[in-house]
């Protein structure tokens, strides 16, 4: 009964909680990281005894490794690396069947991401030849669900989170324009047959366009527009500030955040079926997550005022890690399909943890860069070895964040775990100039920092 009770007032303070920053409550940076390691260690440890529902080439296994790569990057961990690695060796670097298929090569974005850290050739080399072809292609073809098309063109809205933000990587990863470029150009195509303009959102496919729900209102899947919204901070997470799109993709990011925002429902989830959400009463953390995920990250890079959505990814986040049961399993992932449908707390499925995994990587910041009165300091290892590191903060900037700090009271903890980090004050005469410290980091690790006063 206690723990009901306790539960409830959670719920409630989150749901409440006026002012922006206080919505955060007893939400912690290390509440996040171990939350995050709990739902990827589960799937691990269950891919490996159960094993994969779907090939490792799969769209779905695809969505997961986003997700495990975000993880991974926060986890200074080799381990994690090891295992996405061990995937693409699985694969024998190679994108699915079907070559022009957007779920088939979905999983170029892990080859594109791992090659970056690792600079090994044969991790892109299937994938660039497919995309070298891609870019080539006159893609004159319509969008109307018929033919095959989805083997061809990016002709329903999931496609969005699987072939642009592909591309997008690849380009991120060799420096080769080409392939963003045509990424952004096959994205406002697809937009042009799919978005709703008047409704902010994504159809679908075309076999939808006249469909309705039960109550009358028209069909727009919570997963699929989730999907998209996701897809398009991906593509813009590696696309340069003065590229032609961008402002277009910006202003579309915008609108669907505004949308989505104002269909949130009380218990912080998006459902299945965005307009008619009675129809499909529980949640769904697939989209959610998603969603999450994409609104944390237009916060966190000045696209969303944090004081408008703070509060949603807040209530999106409380609503996810509800749903991880008490193993690390997260339920209420809407199984494989294209449409609206039934979910409940013991469905999962591996795209939902990518999901969740994504939404964490970005609150972790977000929590982190909202805290009043002390210094974050971001540290990336971008080479493909371990090392030690020595980190050296100005004492001036430190000041800017800490107005009362006093060299002889402050203190480094990893933001993430809380470890407290030994460290040092730089003086010239009696001046203090910089604080350091020396930490290790795993190959391809982001680790955050946590500077303030005992």
């Amino acid at each position: 009964m206690n723990k009901r009770i306790s539960l409830f007032f959670l719920i409630f303070f989150f749901l409440n909680a006026g002012v922006a920053k206080s919505q955060f409550g007893a939400l912690t940076s290390d509440s996040i990281f171990f939350q995050m390691k709990k739902v990827a260690d589960w799937q691990w440890k269950t891919l490996e005894k159960v094993g994969w529902k779907n090939p490792k080439k799969d769209w779905t296994s695809g969505a997961m490794y986003t997700g495990m790569v975000a993880w991974a990057k926060l986890a200074n961990d080799k381990t994690y690396y090891r295992k996405l690695i061990q995937v693409g060796e699985d694969n024998k670097w190679q994108v699915g069947k079907y070559r022009y298929f957007a779920d088939d090569y979905c999983v170029g974005q892990l080859y594109s991401q791992l090659y970056k850290i690792y600079k090994d050739p044969k991790y892109i080399a299937d994938f660039k030849a497919l995309a070298d072809t891609i870019t080539t292609l006159p893609h004159t073809e319509g969008l109307e669900w018929k033919k095959n098309i989805h083997l061809r063109e990016w002709a329903w809205c999931d496609a969005l989170f699987m072939g642009p933000p592909a591309l997008g990587y690849l380009t991120d990863a060799t420096g080769d324009a080409k392939f963003l470029d045509k990424s952004a150009q096959l994205w406002m195509k697809t937009t042009e047959y799919l978005y709703d303009k008047d409704e902010k959102l994504y159809y679908r496919d075309s076999r939808y366009f006249n469909k309705k729900e039960k109550n009358g209102t028209k069909v727009f899947w919570g997963r699929g527009n989730g999907w998209v919204i996701g897809g398009l901070v991906r593509v813009l997470s590696v696309m340069p500030k003065n590229h032609p799109e961008r402002k277009k993709l910006e202003g579309l990011f915008k609108d669907m955040s505004n949308k989505l925002a104002a269909l949130q429902q009380p218990d912080g989830s998006w459902h299945a079926s965005l307009l008619d959400p009675a129809s499909y009463p529980s949640k769904e953390t697939s989209g959610t997550g998603f969603i999450c995920y994409a609104m944390a990250w237009g916060i966190n890079n000045g696209l969303l005022p944090a004081k408008k959505y703070q509060p949603v990814v807040n209530k999106a986040w409380l609503a996810l890690v509800t749903s991880i049961h008490p193993d690390g399993k997260l339920g209420f992932v809407q199984a494989q399909g294209a449409a609206p449908d039934k979910v409940g707390y013991d469905d999962t499925d591996v795209y939902g943890v990518g999901a969740f995994l994504l939404a964490g990587s970005e609150m972790l910041p977000l929590y982190l860069n909202q805290k009043d009165n002390v210094f974050i300091k971001e540290v990336y290892n971008e080479t493909a070895s371990s090392k030690k590191q020595i980190v050296e903060v100005k004492w001036s900037d430190i000041k800017k964040e800490i107005k009362k700090a006093d060299p002889k009271n402050v203190v480094v903890n990893d933001a993430a775990t809380k470890t407290l980090i030994p460290s040092t004050i730089i003086y010239k005469g009696k001046t203090p100039q910089f604080l350091q410290y020396t930490v290790d980091f795993s190959a391809g690790t982001n680790r955050y920092f946590e500077i303030s006063t005992k």
